[in-house]
């Protein structure tokens, strides 16, 4: 269970997963950082229907540790909040970046890698039965954009001037503020409704990759590799460890790289490299989302990270 608690001025996360406490770096008061706000697969953990041992156990939990993925960006000098994605767990994930930095409830603009469940239908919560907000920026791809604008309930966010969309265009860099940037990456993935983007945020002293989704490495028109020596975290798809966790569907049909594989294809990668990748987006079938789980310890000992919720990553 995470627990937030104010230290003087800062804001320090402190928590424990299964017994194992963490302790996260606490953000200095002028250094912007990246905050983890959720770390499971679009359909949460536990997922609807599913009683097998990974989930039984938590339908009657508050299951503070497993919410849907997202990132919080927080400059605490400049008290602006931004979020990349909007997950169906935003209500907890607005109050818990609002909680890093009391200056201000509001969210400064929210970034959505595309039109899965799991990105987008937080935004939801902006409509006039929920916060109804006033103009609250919303940054997306042109097909996504289009999708918004045309399809309810989302195309009433935008009558109501519940949201603002933001036009992205492929590779092109939205200026925020104090050295911090945002350049959209298209990646191929199943765009039923939209494109979709992967995220690379500048700060004023490092970068960061966020890609949460991608069907595999192999089809992308850029090379991973390479991506990582221009950033120093890379928060990476890990939807699936293997192909073995999911035995009744068509693996192929929900293509995703399987963390096995990526560990194969950074294997050679220097110890510092390694560093950089922070696995994330786990199905509720992956074991990654079991601290002391042995998968867990094999990542770890290999030299790469594993995101929980409360990770700081200064900027």
């Amino acid at each position: 269970m995470k627990q937030l608690r104010l230290i003087g001025p800062l804001a320090l996360l402190l928590w424990s997963c299964h017994g194992e406490p963490r302790l996260i770096e606490a953000p200095s008061p002028q250094q912007p950082y990246l905050v983890v706000l959720g770390t499971v697969q679009d359909a949460g953990s536990p997922q609807l229907g599913c009683t097998k041992s990974c989930c039984i156990d938590l339908y009657e939990q508050a299951n503070m540790d497993r919410k849907v993925v997202s990132l919080g960006l927080i400059d605490p000098n400049e008290h602006r909040k931004y979020m990349f994605d909007a997950s169906p767990d935003f209500t907890q994930q607005w109050y818990q970046l609002a909680q890093l930095d009391t200056a201000s409830n509001k969210i400064d603009g929210i970034f959505i890698t595309h039109a899965h469940i799991g990105h987008y239908l937080g935004l939801a919560q902006l409509g006039k039965e929920a916060l109804d907000a006033s103009e609250v920026p919303v940054y997306a791809m042109p097909r996504l954009t289009q999708y918004l604008e045309k399809n309810g309930p989302w195309s009433l966010l935008v009558e109501r001037e519940n949201i603002q969309l933001k036009a992205l265009e492929n590779q092109s860099t939205v200026a925020l503020f104090n050295g911090l940037s945002v350049t959209p990456i298209l990646v191929p993935h199943r765009d039923e409704f939209s494109e979709t983007a992967g995220f690379r945020i500048n700060g004023p002293n490092k970068a960061a990759l966020y890609i949460p989704d991608i069907d595999k490495w192999s089809k992308w028109d850029r090379d991973i590799i390479q991506e990582l020596d221009s950033v120093d975290y890379a928060f990476l798809d890990a939807t699936f460890f293997d192909g073995a966790e999911i035995n009744h569907r068509d693996i192929s049909q929900i293509p995703h790289p399987f963390v096995i594989e990526s560990m194969t294809l950074f294997e050679k990668l220097t110890a510092a490299q390694k560093r950089k990748i922070v696995f994330i987006h786990f199905n509720h079938t992956n074991p990654l989302l079991q601290p002391k789980s042995p998968e867990s310890q094999a990542v770890l000992k290999a030299g790469f990270r594993i995101a929980r919720i409360g990770d700081i990553f200064l900027l």
